[in-house]
């Protein structure tokens, strides 16, 4: 019954009214609709976003979907979370409010503006920043406001390109947030001085900059189809030294790793100039960090390695450090199938190539790991490059080796 109030498994009881009428759960962001009935906003959101326009509670019909935030309520549940802290209740925090369609056009209107004070358009970029960084609701709101090209012609606004314009910086760090669209990537990638430019930015003074550079320049290249403008922007001069700069940010910074590795993993999908990232150093980069991927990254990081070893530069550059066997051998089952397909790919182009690495991958104990994998539940590529490096290894066992008994056979080996 209303303002009852109900046990819970911790020993407390919440009062009724602070329940959400849909999730009969505790409220962290109440919010009040125009019935004047009250929801946690993600319940109500997800209500109206199945499909349905009535109010939950009274049935009436739902024609103005505005919420509206109940502070006073609000604050009454943090109170009464704080008065019962012994009970094990957390206090819940106060919600950032969501980026509203008003003020979003309002904040692109002064930022667009040349007539507003170059203070007013930043303090308006800053605020759309903050708005875009809190969530995906309000990069939805943002986006749907013609927000990207406000922002690109903002980037590219002069044709002296001045780096050092704190407004394109920041128009920059809003645009990396969010997909572009093909003729967005194309408006781009079509134009030599437009993406001399981004690359430019790889080398600024700021990390943020350089980041938020790295990572136009993957959208732009994973959002373009035509294979010849991505080679062209792929064979920008310095651009790949740019992208792998980014490898040496300090940990303290985990999003220059995590947006480095996808635009080097981009750039590399173009065949055609896979060996300037060797030139560039990408070989030691991605060795040398590759302890420090999370396993997402760690998994694009290792289709990197196995992309530069199809590649005879690649090939040689990774069987000359000392710690690419080694580490491949021991990523093996360890970060997850797709981690395993792509080190064991690496692995057979590297000893394809190389008896010396048939040799460091035997010492590191790869017979172990191979069998264990073709007897998983591993991707069947997996299992294929698995068997072909078996048997390409096969004379390189120790003769005790359980691979040179006659009962292990490859003979079903599919080919690439």
């Amino acid at each position: 019954m209303p303002g009852s109030l109900e046990p819970l498994d911790v020993g407390v009881h919440i009062p009724y009214h602070f329940r959400c009428p849909i999730s009969l759960e505790l409220m962290r962001d109440p919010v009040t609709v125009r019935t004047g009935q009250t929801y946690d906003r993600a319940s109500i959101e997800s209500w109206v976003a199945t499909g349905n326009t009535t109010c939950p509670v009274t049935r009436a019909p739902l024609t103005d979907f505005t919420l509206i935030p109940n502070h006073t309520l609000r604050r009454l549940i943090q109170e009464w979370c704080v008065a019962n802290r012994s009970f094990g209740v957390e206090r819940i925090p106060t919600p950032k409010q969501p980026a509203e369609p008003v003020l979003v056009r309002t904040l692109l209107s002064q930022a667009s503006s040349e007539s507003t004070p170059m203070q007013s358009r930043l303090s308006a970029l800053r605020r759309l920043r903050g708005l875009a960084r809190d969530s995906d609701k309000n990069r939805s709101v943002i986006s749907a406001h013609n927000a990207r090209e406000v922002l690109l012609s903002i980037v590219f606004s002069s044709t002296d390109f001045d780096d050092s314009s704190e407004l394109k910086h920041e128009s920059l760090a809003i645009v990396s947030m969010f997909p572009l669209s093909e003729a967005e990537c194309a408006f781009i990638a079509s134009d030599p001085v437009r993406v001399a430019f981004v690359v430019s930015l790889l080398f600024h003074s700021s990390i943020d900059v350089r980041v938020n550079s790295a990572a136009l320049i993957e959208i732009v290249v994973a959002g373009t189809r035509s294979p010849e403008l991505r080679a062209q922007i792929c064979n920008a001069d310095e651009i790949y030294a740019g992208i792998i700069g980014i490898f040496n940010c300090p940990l303290s910074y985990p999003r220059a790793l995590k947006v480095g590795i996808k635009a080097l993993f981009a750039l590399c999908l173009v065949k055609q100039h896979r060996y300037k990232a060797v030139e560039a150093g990408a070989v030691e980069a991605l060795i040398d960090r590759l302890a420090d991927f999370e396993k997402c990254d760690a998994e694009r990081a290792l289709a990197t390695v196995e992309l530069l070893c199809r590649i005879p530069s690649g090939c040689d550059a990774f069987a000359g450090h000392a710690l690419t066997v080694p580490l491949l051998v021991k990523i093996i089952l360890k970060i997850s199938d797709r981690a395993t397909e792509y080190a064991a790919g690496a692995l057979l182009s590297l000893c394809s190539a190389s008896e010396q690495c048939q040799r460091e991958a035997v010492a590191a104990g790869v017979l172990i790991q191979l069998l264990l994998l073709v007897q998983s539940d591993c991707t069947e590529r997996a299992k294929r490059k698995a068997q072909m490096l078996l048997k390409l290894l096969r004379d390189s066992w120790p003769e005790d080796s359980i691979a040179n008994s006659d009962d292990f056979a490859c003979s079903d080996v599919v080919p690439f």
